[in-house]
């Protein structure tokens, strides 16, 4: 399975899947060829990991691809008389705008996880994914088909602590992932954010946003208003003694908040106590 991280060797990619990932590994080398196949004959995988497709890189490669022809073929499996695709959606996707009729492809036989794995393989090679996308797609491979980290690390050539710091990024706010993904920022700058309450997310994206804010930076800024929340803290519980002891000998409630000193009284009678024993 060490292969499997190694990214494409090959243009025509059927070497990805050893014998022991995919046992119709065999069969498909004694009976697949490359084949052209009617683009309208093809469908995308919905449990595709790529959601977003830019459509400036798209006109470009529909630009190449007018001129040089699709030089990779896609990997599809068939499924109830269509052709579903594993790899190569970005390249389906150009050769339509481009006006081809048929694209090279290779057809494969795959489980669900197959393709999915295959999926997260080429995009994350490539880094196509946005970090959101790849978090779903990981934890699709964890959940659905129960492979651990550490195997999805293999299968996509990562260490596994990058596996769980970008799935970490699921726990964020659905509309703060969003913004991620519109916004395109990085893993990096928001996994800061990931065990941050949702007020402090609020509070920083903004920042983060329209300042082109670093990693490094967001870093900076939590742990400085942990510093300042450490010393109001520590003030604060000094200021509640004194509050206490003022209240007491006065019998009115004592505030303190910054350089000022309150009290408040239940009545006008006890006011006016207070007046009196604050003149002695």
């Amino acid at each position: 399975m060490a292969g499997l991280g190694r990214g494409f060797d090959s243009l025509i990619p059927t070497e990805l899947i050893d014998d022991e990932f995919d046992p119709t590994a065999l069969e498909d080398k004694k009976e697949s060829k490359l084949k052209e196949i009617k683009l309208d004959d093809i469908v995308r995988d919905e449990e595709q990991p790529r959601r977003e497709f830019s459509a400036e890189p798209l006109e470009a490669l529909a630009a190449s691809i007018k001129e040089h022809g699709v030089l990779q073929p896609i990997v599809v499996t068939k499924e109830e008389g269509k052709y579903k695709i594993v790899a190569g959606e970005r390249r389906w996707r150009a050769s339509k705008i481009a006006g081809l009729e048929k694209i090279p492809a290779i057809v494969r036989t795959l489980d669900a996880q197959n393709r999915l794995e295959l999926s997260v393989i080429e995009n994350a090679q490539r880094e196509d994914l946005n970090a959101i996308e790849l978090a779903t797609a990981y934890a699709k491979l964890q959940n659905q088909f129960n492979l651990s980290s550490e195997e999805i690390a293999v299968r996509v050539g990562k260490s596994e602590t990058s596996i769980n710091n970008t799935m970490r990024l699921l726990s964020l706010p659905e509309d703060v992932k969003k913004i991620m993904v519109k916004e395109r920022l990085t893993e990096g700058v928001m996994r800061p954010l990931v065990s941050r309450d949702e007020k402090e997310i609020k509070k920083v994206l903004p920042k983060i946003i329209s300042e082109g804010w670093t990693a490094r930076k967001v870093e900076r800024y939590f742990a400085q208003n942990k510093k300042k929340s450490s010393a109001a803290a520590i003030k604060r519980k000094a200021n509640i003694k004194d509050e206490d002891a003022l209240s007491k000998k006065y019998n009115a409630d004592a505030r303190i908040s910054g350089r000022s000193l309150t009290f408040r009284c239940k009545s006008g009678a006890e006011l006016q106590k207070l007046i009196d024993r604050l003149k002695k």
